[in-house]
């Protein structure tokens, strides 16, 4: 009963717990919402990360494989989505490290055009890299809690979740993280 209950409770503060109760029961189709629900943002969490797509969607398929494995461990004192961002982020971290002796040269597929792009696409793209080796220099904790922030647009509970801190001071970190980026890309505006 007191199962129950705290599943009831939690149903309107994790929109996923419906979702892992019916995996939990056999629901294949549920598991498929999952996939489709997160496949993309677990994709680009991971490729910031691993900076190489392929890499990026193996990460990601392992990260499913070890939900579906694993669901039933979720106790739910985390959101679902933190939970499931929490495993592509070690397995992202894993496969960083397994991989850190290995560094071929790869020409970025954007480099690489065949049609005119025009200058307004140039001037966008030199700022998105700017910004990306901007967001790079930061210390990993300001840099992990603006990229769960800024791209994956989680709440700052979800990001302290995620980054292993208070809500306050994924907040303080999130602060000093924008403020370091501005005065890094002053420069850039004319």
């Amino acid at each position: 009963m007191r199962m129950a209950r705290e599943s009831a409770e939690d149903a309107p503060s994790d929109p996923d717990a419906a979702l892992v109760e019916r995996i939990c029961c056999g629901d294949g189709r549920a598991f498929e919402t999952v996939v489709r629900r997160y496949q993309r943002p677990l994709y680009y969490l991971a490729l910031r990360y691993v900076r190489n797509e392929a890499d990026a969607a193996d990460v990601t398929q392992r990260a499913f494989v070890r939900v579906h494995k694993s669901i039933r461990s979720f106790r739910g004192a985390a959101s679902f989505r933190t939970w499931i961002y929490r495993i592509a982020i070690n397995l992202s971290l894993n496969h960083l490290r397994d991989r850190k002796r290995e560094r071929p040269s790869e020409i970025a597929d954007d480099a690489l055009t065949t049609s005119a792009v025009g200058i307004n696409g140039l001037v966008a793209d030199e700022r998105r890299a700017r910004l990306r080796e901007a967001i790079d220099t930061l210390p990993p904790k300001q840099k992990l809690v603006i990229e769960l922030r800024i791209y994956d647009e989680l709440t700052f509970r979800e990001v302290a979740e995620l980054a292993d801190c208070t809500e306050n001071a994924a907040k303080v970190n999130f602060h000093h993280g924008m403020q370091r980026l501005r005065s890094l890309l002053a420069g850039d505006e004319p």
